[in-house]
């Protein structure tokens, strides 16, 4: 079968190479071509699970969704998920293989290679066109040696490359003659061409630039994409730090987000920011908390480690003292497990903390243990069904002085019948294991309007947003911004040299 590629490495982290693989995704998909995304190692809080209860990372997610087709693991067989600073829990295929540490794994990743083959390989048999995404910087000459990211993979793959550089962050025509010049010359030559992403101004100011980069570096400079306001899923918790810290005060909701240090899966919120009457903002003092109408904590790699967090700086009393004064509080797995009496890791699992108090808030015990539980899921909240995923190690009972969040129905498309989650026996405060769970747009609005009718506002009717249709929008008018702003004959040729039988 005939099959084409082309890949994107960053100057740096956070270049937008995840966007521009996603925008060129929907491009072709418009074109009718069935076109996968690719990264084979990803490292990130932000995970995903598949239909088959395979964890897998949200870049390639969102990416599949502007394929227009469902995440399949293979899409991203390699998943990193940092515990601490110094070790990772490692996801093969969907599946955690074990902890390591970075020298460890390090020498071990090359190990993988025939697993990533695998996948890549079966996904080029099904498809036209595989969009390929590296990771941080491929100029890391230190890392270079068993690379499986960037210009490794590339190797393997045969994919030519294209390279994005941030002007946003400085410097770009340094970076982008840094990263070059730093690679061995086979791989130099893989580059076919340089996009420059987030420019604020004239483009004509770049013109002398670009010609000279490309006299220096003998490579084309295909495009210049502006800075953009299209709203997408984010992989990696550097983007929190562009995050609103104040509320907006033309918003009737302040909607508060307790930016954990190891904050995972922070997704969960997107569909709250595109609320029309919710201002979401995200807290990292005691000072910045106040009294918000719903105050989230949201999902932790390592609950225990953030809790003391919280205590050291002041949230965790921070917290009680906006219950306390009015604040509704959601807890999503990690942030639910935090709200109980107690947390237990006899064995060490998570942290070397073998017991501490929780919260307080909730009736519930957590224990962590050697399972993870990975699904997809369907839940019942009084009438509202809802739909999720659960990510979490760790077993939490509710004691008698709360009831259960929601009855789960269904896992990985498997009837099932059993109790997720805690409700405080005022309603004050929830807690559950579902991730995605303000995906659902009219149980959202319902909480929403509780919190509106307890300050004195009439309930909003008619304004459930569809996260996914919301999503499709910005998937086009990504789409939109890359066609408008790349020479796509270019771009097309790329794809055209790349083609394989």
């Amino acid at each position: 079968m005939t099959v084409q590629s082309i890949m994107f490495q960053g100057t740096a982290s956070d270049a937008g190479k995840s966007w521009l693989a996603a925008a060129a995704c929907r491009i072709l998909a418009n074109r009718g071509q069935k076109v996968a995304p690719f990264k084979s190692q990803n490292m990130a809080l932000n995970s995903f699970i598949t239909e088959k209860g395979d964890e897998m990372g949200r870049a390639q997610v969102f990416q599949a969704e502007a394929a227009k087709i469902k995440p399949d693991v293979r899409m991203n067989p390699i998943l990193l998920k940092p515990s601490t600073d110094k070790d990772s829990q490692v996801i093969v295929m969907g599946k955690v293989l074990k902890n390591m540490d970075a020298v460890s794994y390090y020498q071990f990743k090359r190990e993988l290679i025939p697993q990533i083959m695998m996948a890549y390989n079966t996904l080029a048999d099904e498809n036209d066109v595989i969009v390929l995404e590296g990771a941080g910087s491929p100029a890391e000459i230190n890392l270079n040696e068993n690379d499986i990211v960037n210009m490794g993979m590339a190797r393997m793959a045969d994919a030519p490359v294209i390279l994005v550089a941030d002007i946003d962050k400085g410097g770009v025509f340094a970076s982008i003659y840094g990263t070059i010049k730093l690679m061995p010359r086979e791989d130099q030559q893989r580059i076919k061409g340089i996009i420059i992403n987030k420019f604020r101004g004239d483009k004509s100011l770049l013109e002398s630039g670009n010609k000279m980069i490309e006299k220096l570096t003998g490579i084309p400079v295909i495009g210049v994409l502006p800075m953009s306001s299209i709203d997408i899923d984010e992989e990696d918790s550097v983007s929190l730090i562009r995050k609103p810290r104040q509320k907006d005060t033309q918003k009737d909701l302040d909607v508060a987000v307790i930016d954990l240090d190891k904050i995972s899966n922070f997704t969960d919120i997107h569909s709250l920011e595109i609320q029309p009457d919710v201002s979401v903002r995200y807290v990292l003092t005691a000072e910045e908390l106040g009294t918000p109408d719903l105050l989230i904590i949201p999902g932790s790699k390592n609950t225990n480690a953030d809790l003391v967090a919280l205590r050291k700086n002041g949230l965790a009393e921070g917290i009680l003292r906006a219950h306390k004064d009015g604040s509704m509080i959601v807890g999503i797995c990690g942030g639910y497990q935090i709200l109980g009496q107690m947390l237990y890791d006899p064995t060490g699992i998570e942290s070397p903390i073998k017991e501490q108090k929780g919260l307080g808030l909730l009736d519930t015990e957590t224990t962590f243990n050697e399972k993870k539980t990975t699904t997809q899921a369907v839940a019942k909240r009084n009438n509202y069904i809802l739909k999720g995923y659960e990510i979490h190690m760790g077993t939490t009972k509710r004691g008698l002085n709360s009831t259960p969040f929601s009855t789960i129905q269904e896992t990985n498309g498997q009837p099932e019948n059993r109790e997720d989650g805690a409700v405080s026996t005022d309603g004050t405060v929830i807690g559950t294991y579902l991730h995605g769970i303000f995906d659902n747009p009219y149980w959202t609005r319902h909480l929403l309007n509780q919190l509106r009718v307890a300050k004195g506002m009439a309930p909003l009717v008619d304004t459930t947003v569809s996260i996914s249709g919301y999503k499709d929008q910005q998937y086009e008018k990504l789409a939109q911004l890359f066609a408008q702003n790349v020479d796509m004959d270019k771009f097309n040729q790329i794809l055209q040299d790349s083609t394989k039988e």
